[in-house]
């Protein structure tokens, strides 16, 4: 059980006067992320469904003390309101101290977003790209600060079919996952090389993406059988509060304060397959989601 559970975060490091955005934070990870870091300074908690996030925030504000627990309403999966999200956080917030790229969808029987992106892109990459565009300059000014992004071991079955992108040719729900974790990892290694120079040496500024483990969580909600088998093998699994680690990790250890376009697994850095390590696939990522979204990020 104690090597299921894997590396703990051992940093006592607090936030005070800090703010930290996590998504997806009503359930799973997400929750047992915003639980550590209420002990430490303000968490917003950004999720979809605003009634199930009001529960998390009411539970995690009773057990922490913290009553600077914030839901705010983020749909992943309709640019609009990433949109709204944005403005209407930027008009509240002075300063975004850590940006927590948590919420995903996993094993979707095909779909699209509301903007036409399938739904493993567009939300576990899309939206978050959108997000993080949106927020970037909030962070910089705020330096230093970090964008962490939670991918998944899963990376290594992916690859960026630039031909069929949405998975109109040929889909299979459990690759579009993979590829869309795939993506995380090489958003992450070109953001961090776009962001990388004197400013950030200077301030601090870093983006790292991570395997969180294998969980026992709702993520397999949309899989029959893959809700039995972690059901059945769920001694094997980490809980939550294991597999929050590693994001909390990336979010506050002082070791990781100039730790930059890296890879990390049970608090330590990980082994990122070829695929992820790709920089021209990555580049030409940037650039095709920039066209998707209708940004300019230089």
């Amino acid at each position: 059980r104690r090597y299921v559970a894997g590396g703990r975060c051992k940093s006592t490091a607090r936030l005070e006067g800090k703010v930290v955005i996590i998504t997806g934070a009503n359930t799973g990870i997400g929750k047992e992320t915003a639980r550590d870091l209420a002990q430490r300074g303000k968490v917003i908690i950004a999720c979809r469904d605003i009634a199930k996030a009001e529960a998390a925030a009411s539970e995690i504000r009773a057990e922490t003390g913290n009553q600077q627990v914030i839901v705010k309403k983020l749909d992943l999966a309709d640019t609009k309101s990433i949109r709204e999200f944005a403005e209407k956080f930027l008009a509240e917030e002075k300063e975004l101290h850590v940006l927590i790229n948590n919420a995903g969808v996993m094993l979707c029987p095909y779909s699209k977003t509301a903007d036409g992106f399938e739904m493993h892109l567009g939300v576990n990459h899309l939206g978050h790209f959108l997000l993080t565009f949106l927020l970037l300059e909030r962070l910089k000014q705020s330096a230093p600060a970090r964008i962490v992004n939670v991918s998944s071991l899963a990376h290594h079955g992916g690859r960026i079919r630039f031909h069929d992108l949405h998975g109109e040719k040929c889909y299979n729900r459990g690759l579009a996952y993979c590829h869309s974790k795939l993506a995380n990892v090489l958003f992450t290694r070109e953001l961090a090389r776009r962001l990388q120079g004197k400013f950030q040496r200077q301030a601090g500024f870093t983006a790292n993406a991570l395997h969180p483990g294998s969980v026992y969580s709702e993520l397999v909600r949309h899989s029959f059988v893959m809700t039995w088998l972690w059901k059945i093998f769920s001694f094997f699994l980490k809980t939550p509060c294991e597999g929050a680690q590693t994001s909390i990790y990336c979010a506050v250890a002082e070791e990781l304060d100039s730790v930059t376009g890296q890879y990390f697994s049970d608090c330590q850095p990980a082994y990122v397959s070829p695929r992820g390590r790709d920089d021209e696939t990555a580049k030409k990522l940037w650039s095709v989601s920039c066209e998707l979204l209708g940004i300019q990020w230089d």
